[in-house]
């Protein structure tokens, strides 16, 4: 029997659900069964959403409070760092939540799991932490309760779990050296009593998840593959093997002969391996085609997918399963909330509600024949052919800006040594400058006054006005601090790519359209849908306001252009380094006009420089050449005088320190507490030419660091790095915490400078 399926499902809900009752959990504003209790009526809704657009199999252990991926199979197999005092047996919630954030409810804070990105997305995952003596244990319950749930209201659950290879390849090792491969054998055992324990419930398959296949692997990790899966046949329950975001390549002919009984495969990403995966495959497995986009939310373009398919189906039969190309977790849940887009505009767009229905749709015409679904083939036809026709796509003078694009564009006037001495001579900086990465606490008086203004509650006077008020405040608290380098906090902005995206041309927006990025935090990114410029300044009022309040100099806070290519939903009909250069030449009106306005220190953020990487080392420096180029054109239009910083966070920049260094910021904050600063080894072999902020306060966690913590990490970085050249900030910006901790964490992050400074380091 052929399958319709989805990779995974969003666990927030269309409205946030989930992250409304974790976050009351936290505040003890509910109970942890009454958490449990949405997050059971959450399941329940999604897989009837599944179940009555057709889908035959439903993904089950998809749902996370925090993290699907690192965090939800660490706890599966019971890896759990000994900081957090577990005595074994079932993992509670709150040692979950300690786990991801350093505190919960109940016990005592401590330091937090690392957290970086997943692959090339926006979604973080709670990193694993194995150690030379790690045990594993099964903690199954989680699963097995919702199998029990779904087979209850009469659906046919598919257990999803990452794969043990990819599960060991994503952590890291603690304490002593030692091989992640040691520990294979006996993670394989944990993994075999759990499929024997689906198997015991009736599941039928599950759906293993190893996306580290897409990368380039060494010859011993391929090796170890052929091992795992040999022991994982034969426990009573049949194996689909899923890769995703990108191609096998190398990897084919393994994953062909594995001994699973299913093959999942990315045709979004990876559209050419599809041919070869079918000569290879062998002829008692099934495929599972991803021709659904998962990560995007462009509308499928349901005739070419059939065509793509129809020959498959003929050579394979009901061995064809449709699916979409990964989770669903990266799509915004449901376009019928969105009330606010255009008629023409929202017909080219698909959530993942809708995406479950093209996915049914194409299975429907590959069995039936492309005349059984005449009608949803027509409207579709027919909103490709509108946004092709579109007047709202093409900018003819984007076009011809783009076109004169020079190299001296993309060069600051002088090498960096050379402007470091003029800065230090313009802007009498002491030793271990301190500053913040831009945002300050997002109080519930401002989430008010937007919220009124956005409703029409406010004319633009009043609100500007409320927010010049936040604006003093957040000022006046940096100034009581002894920070050195302020900034205005950020009280106008929503978010650090929506708020850019509001004022650029070729964008638009939702009103439902959220995605998790980490635990609770969910963004909502802008869309991005034709030729980008910049209509009128965006920030420059707001920053001018600010320095008038202060003799200290002000920060100029901006998103860079790979973040905001990255952190949007981007155009699919042109290569998205072209759409990172409209945005890169958008973004440099905006840093001369706040030059020209006497801000003297300017920030151009990339968070998502090394999300945007390619998994492929043949394809990263074609990447980093344009990439690399957009920040540079987007920031070179300054005189020497002006120092130009950048933000990097939580992703791994070890191996691309070289084209981070070739971005030419003056000044780079990098995330570093929570690894301990593991990322400044990357200076042992390459000396970092310009100054540089490695994080002492991690913000992700309520926890305030103590004075002597920041301190000791301050003297490791200068290991690698001159004091001269080093700055003191947190890791991240602070709209997610809330102003007594930030006041508090500051105060220590100002004193540890100030000790610093008087050490003579």
């Amino acid at each position: 029997m052929s399958h319709t399926h989805i990779l995974g499902f969003p666990s927030i809900g269309a409205k946030r659900e989930a992250k409304v009752a974790v976050e009351s959990y936290w505040q003890g504003k509910i109970s942890a069964s009454e958490l449990l209790a949405v997050g059971k009526q959450l399941r329940a809704r999604h897989w009837n959403l599944q179940a009555q657009a057709g889908m035959s199999l439903l993904p089950i252990g998809d749902f996370a409070w925090y993290d699907a991926y690192g965090l939800n199979t660490a706890i599966t197999f019971s890896v759990i760092p000994e900081r957090f005092n577990h005595n074994g047996g079932e993992v509670s919630l709150d040692t979950m939540f300690r786990m991801a954030r350093g505190r919960a409810p109940s016990g005592h804070d401590v330091a937090a799991c690392e957290m970086t990105k997943w692959f090339d997305t926006n979604y973080h995952y709670i990193v694993p932490e194995f150690t030379a003596k790690q045990t594993f244990t099964l903690n199954p319950n989680k699963y097995l309760d919702e199998i029990r749930e779904a087979k209850i209201a009469g659906y046919n659950p598919m257990p999803v779990i990452l794969g043990p290879l990819s599960f060991l390849w994503l952590g890291k090792t603690k304490g002593s050296v030692f091989d992640k491969l040691d520990l294979l054998e006996s993670l394989l055992v944990s993994y075999k009593q759990l499929f024997a324990q689906f198997a015991a419930l009736g599941v039928e398959w599950v759906q293993i998840d190893e996306p580290i296949l897409v990368l380039d692997l060494p010859t011993v990790w391929q090796s170890a593959f052929e091992l795992a899966y040999n022991q994982l046949q034969h426990l009573g329950v049949k194996t689909l093997l899923t890769t995703y975001f990108g191609d096998l390549q190398e990897n084919l002919g393994l994953v062909c002969e594995l001994p699973v009984d299913g093959l999942h495969i990315d045709c979004v990403r990876a559209p050419k391996q599809l041919l070869a995966v079918v000569d290879r495959l062998p002829t008692y497995k099934v495929l599972s085609v991803g021709v659904v986009d998962g990560r995007n939310i462009w509308r499928t373009n349901l005739r070419a997918a059939i065509n793509t398919l129809i020959s498959i189906k003929q050579q394979l039969g009901d061995r064809l399963w449709v699916s979409t190309s990964c989770s669903l977790l990266h799509s915004p849940v449901d376009l019928t909330l969105e009330t606010s887009l255009d008629d023409e505009l929202k017909s080219w767009l698909a959530f993942a509600v809708q995406k479950i229905d093209e996915v049914k749709l194409i299975d429907k015409a590959l069995c039936d024949g492309i005349q059984s679904i005449d009608h949803e083939l027509a409207a579709c036809d027919a909103a490709f052919a509108s946004r092709s026709k579109s007047h709202r796509i093409h900018d003819a003078k984007v076009a011809t800006r783009m076109k004169n694009i020079t190299p001296a564009m993309a060069q600051r006037l002088h090498a960096y040594v050379e402007r470091a001495n003029v800065q230090k001579e313009t802007l009498h900086l002491p030793q271990f400058p301190t500053t913040t990465i831009g945002s300050f606490p997002q109080t519930t008086d401002i989430r008010h006054a937007r919220r009124e203004y956005k409703a029409g509650r406010l004319d633009d006077a009043q609100y500007h006005e409320l927010m010049q008020q936040q604006i003093k405040q957040a000022i006046a608290k940096q100034e009581a601090l002894g920070l050195d380098v302020l900034v205005h906090g950020e009280a106008e902005r929503n978010d650090m790519v929506e708020y850019f995206g509001e004022l650029l041309n070729g964008f638009t927006f939702t009103e439902n359209g959220w995605v998790q990025s980490y635990g609770s935090r969910c963004v909502k990114p802008p869309v991005i849908f034709g030729d980008v410029s910049r209509p009128k300044a965006m920030t420059v009022e707001w920053i001018q306001f600010a320095q008038q309040q202060t003799r200290k100099l002000m920060k100029g806070m901006l998103t860079g252009p790979v973040t905001i290519l990255c952190w949007s939903f981007v155009r699919d009909d042109q290569p998205r380094e072209q759409t990172a250069m409209q945005i890169a030449l958008a973004l440099r009106d905006e840093v001369v006009d706040l030059e020209k306005a006497g801000i003297r220190v300017i920030q151009i953020d990339e968070p998502a420089f090394r999300e945007g990487l390619p998994l492929r080392r043949q394809d990263w420096e074609h990447y980093l050449q344009w990439a690399v180029k957009a920040f540079r054109l987007a920031s070179c239009g300054v005189q020497d005088a002006t120092q130009i910083h950048t933000h990097m966070c939580y992703s791994e920049f070890n191996d691309i320190i070289a084209a981070i260094a070739d971005l030419d910021a003056d000044v780079i904050t990098l995330e570093s507490s929570r690894s301990q600063m593991e990322l400044l080894e990357a200076f042992q072999d390459f000396k970092y030419p310009n100054s540089i902020g490695p994080g002492v306060y991690d913000i992700h966690t309520p926890v305030v660091p103590e004075v002597e913590h920041m301190v000791n990490l301050i003297k490791k970085a200068a290991v690698h790095i001159p004091a001269d050249r080093l700055w003191v900030n947190p890791d991240c910006g602070l709209k997610t915490r809330d102003w007594p901790e930030v006041e508090a964490a500051l105060r220590n992050m100002v004193d540890a400078a100030h000790q610093l400074r008087e050490s003579g380091l």
